[in-house]
């Protein structure tokens, strides 16, 4: 008798084992129909999964999370047997799930064209709807490697020789293709309906340079067409919003070649950057930050000391002079550790909260690197916290409410939270991240935010709350973090006078809100597709005079709008008013004053708003008014 638990409670008794597809029967022919997988004690597996013993199960349809999983699994290995189907020689490699679809590598003698992605597409819907069983079999390591050599898949057979020898592994099969896999797949390709191939990349064997260069093919799959089109559509306005594009239409700052992962800021875009610096400073000095600056290179001992070398030294950028090796920093916290303990701090003083406008470098691999997103060169709204582990709770609440704050300010007000939990690789005992992680999610709990675990992805020193906020067009983005650290405190030789007079070591909490403001910034103009906020906007003001009679009239204006701080400029240019306008409105200024004889006799302004919004003539005092109100109530 096999007993099988059902979500809602329920049991379901069998005489004798049961395949998934078969439970699933027993409850309807339309979850029957509907099953992709089953999910027996926590764990996906195949609808072929046989039960011989009491479980609990769920049935896995393209509602759930795991279904989707499932479809996209599947569909790669549908593009790679379409691919085995058009080009016999190709070789399959790997082929994971990724965010929004999924991915398959192939070496093949030429490189793949558009019109080979077409055809790819095309008979991968010929396959589908065959809809040929997708079935599983177990053989033995080396009976697998035998297979695969035997029909010229020489990656697959390397794959699988470099799985210890006593162990068996799984294979798939559709129609005439086989491929090595864990599962779990549908059942059959007639459950993969919608799909599409997107692009195609180079991508190294096992992510190794010095290894052949394979062709990636990258595609997208969904349980329905609405929700493809509606990532496609996404897709196609975040292509609209591309920072990089916008940052040189709009005059803000470019990259090139001479410095990969580098930026070159134009006055504009310096200006962005400065009004966002100007506010993270005036959050500092409004919460008890004081701000500090540490040195970029450091020597490495003191990396060794703090454990940067030995979990991070491929990241960083090294130098030496006269014998000795430094590293430019990637992370600020060693120099504050250093600040913290060039002077001997009560108990009273803590918590002591650093703040620094840290630059930072790391050596990401090109491949890597993607405009503003991911730089090799960039700076925190970094912070380090020194307090008791008594005061741990108090401070991440505090910070979170001020994290939700500054979000809402830039105009993000969805926020994820995480908690990333201890990594393979770190420093430190159990003991101590057992107590940094509960404080984490208990502040949490206080602070009244849902949150999900992240395990295994933590720093190496401790855990953390990332903070990821949800863009205008539904992109995820992490941003902020705080992390406990109970263990570079104790490496660097941190101590305060504790209340009986003894030394005690610190906790030291590392937090950002903002995160890399290249990366922000990026965000930014994406998420506002360029139309900065009035408080943020490069050019808050442009004022056009519609013949020369009134340029005496438009300067003076421009003038009185910059002595009362607004960052204005005026267009003196003999060209036909419709022109400028136009010309000053793809620049998305959030304000065009047009001036012309009425307006200068009238001592008035007529005005328009970003997005061609007609607001009519204004005295000057009430345009005034109307700029100040949204610029302090950030708009």
């Amino acid at each position: 008798m096999v007993s099988v638990r059902l979500p809602d409670g329920s049991q379901r008794q069998f005489d004798a084992p049961v395949t998934v597809s078969q439970v699933a029967a027993s409850i309807g022919t339309g979850l029957a129909k509907a099953a992709l997988a089953g999910k027996v004690d926590g764990q996906v597996v195949d609808t072929s999964f046989l039960i011989d013993h009491d479980i609990d199960l769920a049935i896995v349809t393209d509602k759930d999370a795991d279904g989707l999983d499932v479809i996209r699994h599947s569909t790669a290995h549908l593009l790679a047997y379409a691919v085995k189907e058009l080009f016999p020689d190709a070789q399959v490699t790997i082929g994971p799930v990724i965010e929004n679809g999924f991915y398959y590598d192939f070496s093949y003698k030429r490189p793949f064209t558009p019109e080979d992605l077409g055809a790819i597409e095309k008979k991968m819907v010929e396959l589908a709807k065959k809809d040929e069983p997708v079935t599983r079999k177990v053989l033995p390591r080396d009976e697998a490697v035998a297979y695969f050599k035997s029909i010229g898949e020489a990656y697959k057979a390397e794959i699988i020789e470099s799985i210890p020898a006593d162990q068996d592994v799984s294979l798939y099969t559709e129609g005439k293709f086989t491929d090595l896999c864990r599962g779990p797949h549908v059942p059959s390709t007639g459950k993969l309906k919608v799909f599409k191939l997107m692009k195609l990349a180079g991508a190294y064997w096992r992510g190794d340079s010095k290894n052949e260069m394979l062709q990636r093919v990258y595609g997208t799959a969904w349980a329905k067409k609405e929700e493809q089109d509606a990532y496609l559509n996404m897709l196609e306005e975040a292509e609209k919003r591309d920072h990089r594009k916008l940052g040189r239409a709009l005059d803000l700052f470019h990259f090139q070649e001479e410095a990969p992962g580098l930026i070159f800021w134009h006055p504009k875009g310096w200006i962005v950057w400065q009004q966002v610096e100007q506010y993270m400073r005036h959050v500092y000095q409004d919460n008890g930050y004081q701000e500090v600056k540490a040195p970029q290179i450091l020597d490495r001992s003191l990396w060794e000391k703090s454990g940067h070398w030995e979990n991070y030294k491929d990241n960083m950028f090294t130098t030496e002079s006269e014998n000795r090796s430094y590293a430019l920093k990637p992370m600020n916290c060693p120099g504050h550790v250093q600040i913290f303990r060039s002077n001997m701090h009560s108990y009273r003083e803590l918590p002591l909260r650093y703040g620094e406008f840290g630059q930072c470098h790391r050596n990401e691999p090109s491949g890597s690197l993607h405009g503003m997103m991911r730089v090799r060169g960039f700076t925190q709204d970094d912070g380090h916290i020194f307090c008791t582990e008594d005061q741990i709770l108090d401070e991440c609440v505090a910070f979170t409410a001020l994290l939700q704050k500054v979000y809402a300010d830039f105009g993000f007000t969805d926020v994820i939270y995480k908690v990333a939990t201890r990594p393979e690789k770190r420093v430190g005992s159990d003991e101590a991240w057992d107590r940094a992680e509960s404080a984490l999610i208990e502040s949490l709990n206080r602070s009244g935010c849902e949150y999900e675990i992240s395990p295994g992805e933590g720093a190496f020193y401790g855990p953390k709350i990332e903070y990821t906020l949800k863009d205008a067009i539904g992109r995820t983005w992490q941003c902020g973090t705080i992390q406990a650290d109970f263990s570079m405190p104790v490496r660097l030789d941190a101590e305060y006078v504790a209340q009986d007079n003894t030394r005690k070591v610190p906790v030291m909490l590392h937090r950002a809100i903002l995160g890399s403001f290249e990366r922000f910034i990026g965000m930014l103009i994406e998420n506002y597709a360029g139309a900065l906020p009035m408080w943020l906007a490069p050019v808050q003001v442009s004022v056009l005079n519609i013949s020369d009679a009134q340029a005496e009239y438009a300067g003076e204006i421009a003038q009185n709008l910059k002595k009362q701080g607004f960052r204005a400029q005026v267009d003196l240019r003999n060209e036909k008013i419709t022109f400028k306008i136009r010309e000053h409105s793809l620049q998305k200024l959030p304000y065009i004053i047009v001036v012309g004889d009425k307006e200068r006799d009238a001592n008035t302004v007529a005005v328009r708003a970003r997005g061609n919004v007609d607001l009519g003539v204004m005295p000057i005092d009430a345009l005034v008014k109307r700029l100040s109100d949204e610029v302090k109530t950030r708009a």
